[in-house]
């Protein structure tokens, strides 16, 4: 199945999609095991930064090569263009072969944002008419990173939430296959207090009002009550950064302290892989809670 069969065979038995990103090697082997593991689809995300630092056409190499080697059952890796904010690297993705785009016009106004979502649309689709291309509606900050505070000019008062009839017309006007809508949800986490909690009925809200799959992002540090909630209402992907950042330093530092005279990287990256993989195999797990595992 193409990425779009597989949401929508996600949304008929009433799971979500994971979503991970990546910016090395590691990162991609612990979410391929705990998905090898599972026998569940992934989608694999690199932001502009981090497709900067893998190189796109590494990237979309990569994830060639572990579909050729390991795809079989459920198992399959697919390749999404994260937060990608300028029209030529809406562009390059394309043509390099992903799977999907997420164009990021969130901060933008709502007329600039339909505007520049449009042209990517249009963009994307004359490359390759399959490609899924997602739009952001709504500003939930910038950065998977660890915070202290919530970001200035994220939407998290019911007010500054994305609105049904605007996430309508958003749709309507732009073409989307997907929507990510702004409905409490931040990017990044909290280093030591709890992530806001997710408006459920804004979710459902949305869901009826424009019908196509809806993508959460900012998901690290969210409840799984939240998260179960939040699939119920009409989520179907769900993206994970930051507690897989976290995993991976945190991992690091454990198997540097445990190794101080090791020197090869590949004998110091085993450890660092378990620790992520619990992280990846905890939430894939929780995100296919109704699937038969």
């Amino acid at each position: 199945m193409n990425l779009l069969e597989v949401i929508k065979a996600a949304e008929k038995k009433g799971v979500a999609v994971g979503h991970f990103n990546i910016s090395n090697l590691e990162q991609l082997k612990a979410i391929s095991h705990a998905a090898a593991k599972l026998d569940v689809p992934v989608v694999i995300g690199t932001s502009e930064g981090e497709r900067d630092y893998l190189g796109v056409h590494h990237a979309v190499d990569l994830i060639a090569s572990y579909n050729k080697e390991h795809a079989k059952g459920g198992y399959r890796l697919f390749l999404n263009a994260d937060h990608t904010h300028s029209l030529a690297s809406v562009k390059i993705a394309a043509e390099a072969g992903y799977d999907a785009i997420l164009f990021d016009g969130g901060k933008e106004a709502l007329e600039e944002n339909i505007k520049l979502t449009r042209e990517a649309v249009r963009i994307a689709k004359g490359i390759n008419p399959e490609i899924l291309v997602e739009g952001e509606l709504g500003y939930i900050g910038s950065s998977s990173e660890v915070r202290r505070e919530i970001p200035k000019g994220v939407a998290i008062n019911p007010e500054d939430l994305t609105k049904p009839e605007e996430a309508t017309r958003f749709v309507e006007e732009t073409g989307v296959d997907m929507l990510a809508p702004a409905v409490g949800n931040i990017h990044g986490m909290f280093a030591n207090a709890p992530e806001p909690r997710l408006d459920i009925g804004r979710i459902r809200e949305i869901k009826r009002a424009v019908k196509i799959p809806l993508v959460l992002h900012g998901g690290s540090g969210n409840t799984d009550e939240d998260f179960l909630a939040a699939i119920k209402a009409g989520i179907s992907l769900i993206h994970i950064s930051t507690e897989l950042r976290v995993a991976w330093r945190q991992g690091l530092e454990e198997s540097l302290r445990d190794n101080p005279e090791e020197v090869a990287p590949y004998k110091l990256m085993p450890e660092d892989l378990k620790v992520m993989e619990r992280v990846v195999e905890e939430k894939l797990r929780l995100f296919n809670k109704t699937h038969s595992l």
